[in-house]
């Protein structure tokens, strides 16, 4: 481009807003019940007057927040945690069992031993008569293969 033919520089005119009257007779009415809408005038850089009620901003609703970790998540770790607990717990209870166990075998080997120390003692103890029947026995003769009594 040579120097000649550079454009021109644009101009940007802002519109200016003119204060709200109330609408001619020949300006549309929007059928509101209990609302007279605003009607605003702006004036274009290039004298034209344009009328028109305002419209308001349309809001986007508020998201709501969400949390940071999903319901499903959180359950789950919920559910692991309850799992190391219940684990832990058996754990315990099989020891228990097991030392339980081992206790009551120990018991029934000593009732054993005891019980019989005191059959044997009873069995293998000196025998002293007590008022019981006394059989003599006198020297027997055996002769011709015969017993003589």
């Amino acid at each position: 481009m040579t120097h000649a033919e550079q454009p021109t520089p644009i101009e940007v005119h802002q519109p200016i807003p003119l204060s709200p009257y109330a609408p001619s007779t020949a300006a549309p009415t929007l059928p509101q019940p209990g609302h007279v809408p605003t009607v605003a005038s702006i004036v274009l850089p290039d004298g034209r007057i344009v009328t028109g009620y305002a419209i308001d901003a349309v809001r986007p609703e508020p998201v709501t927040a969400k949390p940071a970790v999903s319901r499903a998540a959180a359950n789950v770790a919920l559910g692991g945690v309850g799992f190391l607990a219940v684990c832990g717990g058996l754990l315990l209870l099989t020891s228990f069992i097991a030392a339980l166990t081992a206790f009551v075998t120990q018991l029934v080997i000593l009732a054993a031993v005891v019980f019989g120390g005191w059959i044997a003692v009873q069995v293998l103890g000196t025998s002293s008569h007590r008022g019981g029947t006394t059989v003599n026995i006198r020297r027997a003769v055996f002769k011709r293969n015969h017993f003589h009594g």
